[in-house]
């Protein structure tokens, strides 16, 4: 089982610590586990002092030659504690203060209670089972994860799938024990439960004929059940909410507003200083893609930037960061620039549901440190049971790298990966750099190009299909044809999506002369023969990028190789398995995307490779 190195015993074996206060006996217990020793003078000191940090912050410095943490509260001391692990040998000032950028930093499991035909256990879920919910579920090892959370500034968690079955809709009410007692195991560690609630648990699990949310019955159902939840979990932190999205019930269905839906839940949480996170991803997945004027782009913010100002106090509109699904590259969703009176968190994935699954190595944070705002920071969760907790022992420095940069969005990409790295595995540092850095670039360049995205297998979204969702419903085509490709969304003559943008980003987004060439093909629609800002064509760039890309990743299967006896046996085989299957991968992506866009245009090669 791996866990980070700054909860292994190391290089404060024997260290004396003197810890403060009352309530402590994690922070007594984690000190014990680093091996620290009690002791007097210490080179260590933990203590509960009033030091203006809030409840989550805390004071680092050097006093009488140790090390000395002081925190209002015992979360604070705990983070405090983690810092001084995580620096290590590094210098510690004579008097730092940290506390966090944003108050909820939070992770959503998609687990399933029940095991779902389609999507199993974990949806989009590619390390094992579930943490929380598999038949004969481990509660040590929840409460190894909840320190592994705790470790990286992680503060909240939604135990259950957005997508709310049968049996996940009871877990609001008969099942809610087996919620309480997740909450238990974590909570020592600074962590709140919440909930994905079915928008008809009204229906489901009360036996009532409807959910319209200004029927004063539902409400008043809603408030008996919540009532519940906050009696057994006096710190539960509230509910999640997928409505009207992909089959998801919803306040449509009774012709009221997102506002109307989100509010009757927000209603029953507010006397408990709970909050409700609605999630904006609301589309018409039946959408006729013979129809280039219906743009799934549009939809979020179509639905609610007219709802700016309706909301509770209490209510999180939860966006995801981009305006589509999570793609390798995309433009930052408008909502998050678009909605001042709305409190608002932004969405990321650490599951790498389309960036290689956790087959190919592909370090996220680059993407997120150019989509992060000032909101809320929410992602999906890449955790399971399995024995890395991440099934690609690298991808556990994405889970890393969000709780780090939720409290810290100051930080580099770059940075926080080598404090992973420097934690995990030390003695490899060199190769994981090479092999990361630029890990998620290598994964855009031999997949979609430009921005387009999607280009996967329909249903499970591994490996290539060009056409794989070109003739679907689901609102996620590229508009090849032999002539050119891409989305027309201008407002002279698209979908008008670049109008969602303020300015300067909907004049730069609108001609294709400013447009980055990296959404180039999000935002228009273009010949292959048309010339990028880097000097070369549409198509050659489809090309080149494909070949480098596919390259890219034979070289870091090579490299690995290195780091044989640097690592642990069974990382270095595991991750040999995963890039010998990365490269696999990566090669059928190459030669798909060039062979159908050599059919498509028409236009070989200009270096003359071989290409189907």
């Amino acid at each position: 089982m791996i866990h980070h190195a700054w909860l292994r015993p190391g290089m404060w074996a024997g260290r004396r610590v003197r810890i403060v206060g009352d309530g402590l006996e994690v922070v007594r217990e984690e000190a014990a586990r680093a091996g620290f020793v009690p002791g007097d003078p210490a080179d260590l000191v933990l203590a509960i002092e009033d030091v203006g940090t809030g409840p989550e912050g805390f004071r680092l410095g050097r006093r009488n030659g140790g090390i000395a943490v002081s925190a209002g509260a015992p979360a604070g001391l705990l983070y405090g504690f983690f810092e001084v692990l995580r620096r290590g040998e590094r210098p510690i000032g004579a008097d730092e203060e940290h506390r966090p950028a944003r108050e909820r930093r939070m992770l959503d499991h998609w687990d399933n209670v029940d095991v779902h035909p389609v999507m199993g256990q974990v949806e989009r879920g590619y390390s094992g089972g579930s943490l929380f919910w598999s038949p004969g579920r481990d509660i040590g090892r929840v409460r190894d994860y909840a320190r592994l959370l705790a470790a990286t500034g992680i503060n909240a968690i939604t135990v259950n799938n957005v997508n709310v079955h049968a049996a996940e809709t009871r877990l609001l009410t008969e099942r809610l024990d087996e919620v309480a007692a997740i909450a238990d195991v974590v909570r020592p560690f600074g962590i709140r439960v919440h909930l994905s609630v079915n928008f008809a648990a009204p229906m489901v699990a009360g036996g009532l004929s409807s959910a319209d949310p200004l029927d004063d019955v539902v409400r008043e159902w809603w408030k008996e059940a919540t009532a519940r939840v906050l009696g057994l979990i006096p710190d539960f932190g509230g509910y999640l909410v997928k409505a009207d999205s992909e089959g998801q019930p919803g306040p449509f269905e009774y012709r009221r507003t997102h506002a109307d839906g989100a509010n009757m839940l927000a209603e029953a949480l507010e006397p408990y200083g709970a909050v409700v996170h609605w999630r904006a991803f609301v589309y018409d997945h039946r959408q006729d893609w013979r129809d280039r004027s219906t743009d799934r782009a549009r939809a979020a913010y179509d639905h609610f930037a007219p709802l700016d100002g309706q909301f509770r106090d209490n209510v999180i509109l939860q966006v995801k960061h981009g305006p589509m699904d999570f793609q390798v590259r995309e433009p930052l969703s408008p909502i998050l620039l678009g909605m001042p009176r709305t409190r608002l968190a932004t969405e990321l994935q650490i599951t790498q549901e389309y960036t290689g699954q956790q087959r190919h190595v592909c370090y996220l944070a680059p993407m997120w440190t150019g989509v992060l705002t000032g909101t809320d920071l929410v992602a999906v969760s890449n955790a399971g049971d399995d024995p890395f907790w991440t099934g690609h022992p690298l991808a556990q420095a994405n889970l890393y790298a969000f709780g780090r940069l939720a409290w810290n969005p100051a930080l580099t990409a770059e940075q926080v990966l080598d404090e992973w790295i420097g934690l995990t595995f030390p003695r490899a540092r060199e190769i994981l750099h090479d092999l990361m850095d630029d890990s998620w670039r290598t994964y855009e360049r031999y997949t979609a190009p430009l921005g387009v995205g999607w280009m996967v297998r329909p249903g499970h979204h591994y490996g290539p299909d060009v056409d794989g969702y070109e003739y679907t419903p689901w609102g996620t085509y590229h508009f090849a044809d032999r002539d050119g490709i891409g989305v027309d969304r201008t407002r002279a003559t698209g979908t008008g999506f670049t109008g969602q943008y303020p300015e300067p980003w909907a004049s730069l987004y609108e001609s294709r002369d400013s447009c980055p060439d990296e959404l180039l093909l999000f935002f228009h629609h273009v010949p292959y023969t048309h010339v990028l800002q880097s000097g070369v064509t549409v198509i050659q760039h489809i090309y080149d990028t494909r070949f480098a890309g596919a390259a890219r990743v034979a070289a870091m299967r090579l490299r690995w190789r290195d780091a044989d006896g640097l690592v642990e046996a069974g990382v270095h085989e595991r991750v040999a398995e995963r890039l010998d299957e990365q490269l696999r991968s990566a090669e059928e992506w190459r030669d798909q995307v060039n062979t159908y866009f050599l059919r498509k245009s028409g236009i070989p090669d200009r270096h003359g490779r071989r290409i189907f």
